[in-house]
C-alpha cells in the first residue's frame, strides 16, 4: 500500500475510532489504539499483549470491519466531515461579504460549529 493510502487509511480509522471506538471490545480498542495511534507494528502489539502476531492481525481486521460496518449504517463520521466542509465554504463566502454583515454571519457560523463540535466524540 502506498504511503498516501496508508496515511489516508490511518486517518479514516482514527476518525471512525473517535465516533465508534467505545462500541468495540476492550481488546479491539487496545489493538486499534496501539496500531493506529501509537504506530506499533503487529509484532510489537503481539509482544505487548502476549498473543501471536496472527491473533493481533485478526483482531485488527475484525475491529476495522466493525468500525466500517457502524459507519455504513450510521454515517456519523461522513456527516461530520461534510458539515466541516460546508462550514469552511461558508466561512470563505462570509469573508467576501460586506463588513457590516460579516460579524453577524461569522457568529452564526461559530454557533453551528459549536453545536457540531459538542457532538463529536473526543
Amino acid at each position: 500500500m502506498a504511503e498516501d493510502q496508508m496515511l489516508e487509511r490511518t486517518n479514516r480509522m482514527n476518525l471512525l475510532y473517535d465516533f465508534y471506538g467505545t462500541l468495540l471490545t476492550s481488546k479491539q480498542q487496545s489493538i486499534l489504539a496501539l496500531y493506529y495511534q501509537d504506530n506499533y507494528s503487529l509484532g510489537e502489539i503481539a509482544t505487548e499483549l502476549s498473543v501471536t502476531r496472527q491473533a493481533v492481525y485478526e483482531h485488527l481486521k475484525r475491529a476495522e470491519q466493525t468500525l466500517e460496518d457502524y459507519e455504513s449504517k450510521l454515517r456519523m463520521a461522513d456527516q461530520y466531515a461534510r458539515r466541516a466542509d460546508i462550514s469552511e465554504q461558508l466561512q470563505q463566502l462570509i469573508m467576501r461579504q460586506k463588513v457590516e454583515f460579516r460579524e453577524e454571519l461569522l457568529e452564526l457560523l461559530e454557533q453551528l460549529q459549536t453545536i457540531d463540535d459538542s457532538n463529536k466524540p473526543e
